[in-house]
């Protein structure tokens, strides 16, 4: 399969998009058409184990890598994980739980970040490449660590994460400081996470830079959700959760489906548009934001507008004003003319606000809905659901079920089945879940995971309940303007290492 970028690049296969992550032409790759799963290999893959249904997913759009080459890299990924990598656990009548925070770093990340390291591994192969993969990530708490977990001491690459110092939980933060391997690199940045995203991009838009760090023998390349090496496996679990759905009796062939996903940089929801552009029947995508509800603005009104307050919520790894990937559906909205995708992102860059069509953005996307939680929905939303379900909800889950909730109300549809988006377990949080379940504030995060338990009955994970005993590898800050300096800091003492 070819593919092609936003903004006009076009390349031959996967392998080279998978290295590149985005485009020379500062747009993000997307497959030159989509391919199909029909209702008999949807029935078919009812007898499938998870790895096999990604392979098959996954072997549609990565058509020069093989069969053989996919199922190898998912089961050594999914090895990973406990137990089943995204089971789908039902809550009520209607409402089924898709929980994709079984593996390494319990969040949604690692269903993509376990597999992203062996696909960029074996591109590498394919194309013959000798120097080091440079991998440069932003994040707002969970892919950090998540990527850093994938790529450690992989041979030939190297990893940086850029986090926002104030931005992501203690809890989050700890993670990522506690992380070992020879080869990882964990910085925090005085900004938030668009100041973190928006320099790791100017460092991909830089010539000058990407040739310093070629010059020290090095291929720049990105574990974001702009490489479609990280979104193509977040496709899977939608198709998966359908087939579950189907071979548990609770739907039929071809029966429709709602998709509630908490959303920040729009990559996890697109992927289930993707799925719903294969053929997976889906009635409804409920965009769910918390208070920086810049998506849910724009799809109620056509208007992206990041000239708004930036608010730090208990859902950080949401707390995001520019969302990379919907620059991917924008470009289906534009019919693939890229050069109103470029009209609009210069835009963007340049007043920080963009204007679409609203009726024909509705037209265009008749099933994508968005709605927002306040901080007082989402403490409230974790409280009534764990009395109410026995489900305990982290943070930005919980927005996903408050936005479902608010689609019920609005629509009275409570007859369709719909799967709400899991997307970390709660102890990645449990200072802000303690608080909702019981009004009381704890500032330590060990003490407050301790209580937690204590009080739901609910044991904690041991790779967070052990991370008090490891020693903090990763302590600098830096200011966002020395990001660049930074890099090649980091890189020059690497190399005097070796």
């Amino acid at each position: 399969m070819k593919y092609i970028s936003t903004r006009g690049e076009q390349i031959d296969n996967a392998s080279k998009v998978i290295l590149n992550g985005i485009a020379n032409d500062g747009g993000l790759y997307v497959p030159s058409s989509f391919p199909t799963i029909t209702p008999q290999e949807i029935e078919e893959m009812i007898g499938f184990e998870y790895e096999k249904r990604a392979s098959h997913i996954l072997s549609k759009f990565l058509t020069d890598y093989t069969y053989e080459e996919l199922m190898e890299y998912v089961q050594k990924a999914y090895k990973k994980f406990d137990g089943e990598p995204a089971p789908l656990v039902k809550v009520d009548d209607n409402t089924y739980m898709l929980e994709l925070w079984h593996g390494p770093t319990l969040a949604f990340k690692d269903m993509a970040l376990t597999v992203l390291p062996y696909l960029l591994m074996g591109a590498r192969k394919k194309d013959g490449i000798d120097k080091k993969t440079l991998i440069l990530v932003a994040t707002s708490g969970d892919t950090g660590k998540a990527a850093l977990e994938g790529f450690k001491d992989v041979e030939g690459a190297e990893i940086i994460v850029f986090y926002p110092n104030e931005g992501v939980s203690l809890m989050q933060k700890l993670q990522m400081q506690t992380t070992e391997g020879k080869n990882v690199h964990v910085v925090g940045i005085e900004g938030n996470f668009d100041d973190a995203q928006n320099a790791v991009k100017d460092v991909f838009d830089d010539g000058e830079m990407r040739k310093k760090l070629f010059d020290k023998g090095y291929m720049l390349s990105s574990a974001n959700s702009i490489n479609f090496g990280r979104l193509v496996p977040q496709i899977v679990y939608y198709v998966s959760a359908y087939v579950d759905l189907l071979g548990s009796g609770e739907i039929e062939n071809g029966d429709q489906i709602n998709i509630a996903v908490p959303s920040g940089n729009f990559g996890n929801i697109l992927a289930a548009y993707y799925a719903y552009r294969m053929g997976l029947p889906i009635k409804h995508l409920i965009v769910a934001s918390n208070q920086n509800n810049v998506l849910t603005d724009f799809f109620n009104s056509g208007e992206y507008d990041i000239n708004r307050e930036f608010y730090k919520t208990i859902s950080p790894s949401m707390d995001i004003l520019i969302s990379s990937n919907l620059e991917r559906l924008l470009f289906e909205f534009a019919d693939r003319d890229s050069g109103i995708i470029r009209e609009l992102m210069a835009e963007l860059k340049n007043s920080g606000r963009y204007q679409i069509d609203q009726e024909k953005l509705s037209q265009k996307f008749p099933q994508f809905l968005g709605y927002y939680s306040t901080e007082e929905e989402t403490f409230e939303v974790i409280d009534n659901f764990f009395e109410q379900c026995d489900y305990l909800l982290d943070p930005h889950t919980a927005v996903g079920v408050s936005a479902y909730f608010k689609y019920i109300s609005d629509t009275l549809d409570t007859d369709t089945p719909a799967v709400v988006v899991s997307t970390a377990n709660p102890y990645k949080f449990p200072q802000d879940v303690y608080y909702a379940l019981t009004k009381v504030q704890e500032d330590d995060p060990i003490k407050s995971l301790k209580k937690l338990q204590s009080y739901t009955g609910i044991k904690a994970p041991q790779a967070i309940a052990g991370l008090d005993d490891k020693p903090l590898n990763h302590d600098l800050v830096v200011p966002k303007s020395k990001i660049k300096d930074t890099i090649l800091k980091l890189l020059k003492k690497e190399d005097n290492n070796e």
